[in-house]
């Protein structure tokens, strides 16, 4: 391991535990042992054969919405969209498995819905991209508002248009057939939303990182004007990065509702997009790091239940926890390139006191 992978993790492991001090304290105001909890939510997470599979099941969309904020960034665009492009993406995915699940087999009837869940989901968060590359639009600010547009959306559709009128106590649409939704991995209780999570991050790692147009982005992510002078389409090159981190989340919605819900309701805004905000971020960024921090978050979601049945905590707690590490996590950026130890040795300067070569007066 070279020396700046060892600076990220150590400083990414040291901005984890000091959350984790900072949460016990928490904890401890509120009535509960520190201890404890952290063992409640490792058995919740990974202490028997359930709770591994439920933290799997809670991981898949994180490492999809993740992306959509991990994608962009290495053009230097911070896209928050996640959420916007999952709830479009999984109402766009029901319509079309809804319209041709009576006449096609259910394998063409799941490609479908996946490829319209990630093409929706990848067109709703290029707008934010194309207003940022041709208008200068932020795409922080845009990307949010796109989220309430397409939970807005979804309202309406789910409670008007579409609305299966058998659904009384919670509006809904109608719901696909059994045999056209997406199928749980064999041998485990895990659709295969999760399969589609760590090959997205693997693709996402090659594209970004071993391709001609990820050394592309990271040129133009770096300098944006060194870009454009060297002659990068930029502003197609914002495009595509947005397109592609919202189809990961729009994938995303597909699965959740074609293996989870089975239909489109107010149950698709599960707040995955935001926190894959967050998975982003711990992992810096990095496709291939999402896929473990995606297994951490997902694990400290799983635990939720049994920190309220056991400890007597509240639903929050667990959101607390995630916000703690999110300021910790971006404090800890102000660390990084300060340690003379991880720097090249040809890249240490050293400061030696210059004799005074001022000639004495007599």
């Amino acid at each position: 391991m070279n020396r700046a992978a060892t600076e990220i993790l150590l400083i990414r492991a040291g901005a984890l535990a000091a959350s984790l001090v900072l949460f016990g304290g928490f904890v401890a105001l509120a009535g509960a042992d520190p201890l404890d909890v952290f063992y409640q939510m490792y058995r919740g997470s990974f202490g028997t054969s359930f709770s591994v599979q439920n933290t799997l099941l809670r991981a898949a969309p994180l490492m999809l919405t993740a992306l959509c904020t991990a994608i962009p960034a290495r053009l230097g665009l911070m896209m928050i969209g996640g959420e916007g492009a999952l709830v479009i993406g999984g109402l766009a995915a029901i319509a079309a498995g809804l319209g041709c699940a009576s006449s096609m087999p259910p394998l063409v009837v799941t490609t479908v819905m996946a490829i319209v869940g990630f093409c929706i989901g990848g067109g709703w968060v290029a707008l934010s991209g194309a207003m940022r590359a041709y208008r200068g639009v932020n795409e922080t600010i845009s990307s949010l508002l796109l989220n309430y547009i397409a939970i807005a959306l979804l309202n309406h559709f789910v409670e008007g248009p579409m609305r299966d009128p058998t659904s009384l106590n919670k509006p809904s649409t109608r719901a696909i057939p059994a045999e056209d939704m997406l199928q749980s991995i064999p041998g485990l209780e895990v659709h295969w939303g999760l399969v589609f999570g760590v090959v997205a991050c693997i693709v996402a790692h090659v594209l970004m990182m071993r391709s001609v147009f990820g050394f592309g982005a990271a040129i133009a992510g770096g300098n944006l004007r060194a870009g454009m002078l060297c002659g990068l389409p930029v502003r197609r090159m914002m495009i595509i990065a947005s397109f592609l981190g919202g189809g990961a989340a729009g994938l995303a919605g597909m699965a959740e509702v074609a293996a989870v819900h089975g239909r489109a309701n107010a149950s698709l805004v599960t707040g995955y997009g935001y926190t894959g905000i967050l998975v982003s971020f711990m992992a810096r960024h990095e496709p291939l790091a999402i896929i473990p921090v995606a297994l951490l978050f997902g694990g400290i979601g799983a635990s939720n239940g049994l920190l309220q049945r056991v400890d007597n905590l509240p639903d929050a707690t667990v959101s607390v926890l995630q916000g703690i590490l999110f300021v910790v996590i971006l404090a800890s950026e102000t660390l990084y390139g300060r340690f003379a130890f991880f720097r090249p040795r040809e890249e240490r300067v050293v400061v030696r006191p210059v004799a005074d070569a001022t000639p004495e007066v007599t």
